[in-house]
């Protein structure tokens, strides 16, 4: 038995809440990453609790750096089976990998790129200080 009322809230008021506009919500209803939404009279939207952490868990992908086209697989796949977590989580976890992949890689480079900086800077500070370097 549920400790507290679950309430539905309308557009602007979960858009506050969540630090975004109105319009991205509405976008990502266009492209099939959330649900169907609940209309009250006059067509204004309404979400409710599942609607909500649907809308929370698509911005924390966003965040992670998950794309739209990645996140309408995992919609696609999340609604056809039901809204079955077992079924999610594998290619969840597919898709997490690959941008680990992708993070471990950018690492790397920067590292590299950031080798590359320090060892000019050294030579531009020798130059600076009369430590002309011999060219080879």
């Amino acid at each position: 038995m549920p400790t507290a009322i679950e309430k539905s809230v309308q557009i602007g008021e979960l858009a506050k809440t969540l630090g975004i506009t109105t319009r991205t919500i509405r976008y990502y209803e266009e492209i099939g990453l959330m649900g169907a939404t609940e209309r009250l009279g006059g067509g204004t939207r309404t979400y409710n609790r599942d609607d909500i952490l649907r809308l929370k868990f698509i911005l924390k992908l966003k965040e992670l750096g998950i794309s739209l086209k990645e996140m309408q697989e995992l919609a696609e796949n999340f609604d056809i089976n039901q809204q079955s977590f077992g079924t999610i989580t594998p290619k969840l976890l597919e898709i997490l990998d690959g941008h680990i992949g992708k993070v471990d890689q950018k690492i790397a480079n920067l590292a590299s790129l950031r080798k590359e900086i320090v060892g000019y800077r050294s030579r531009i500070s020798d130059i600076l200080q009369g430590n002309i370097p011999e060219v080879s």
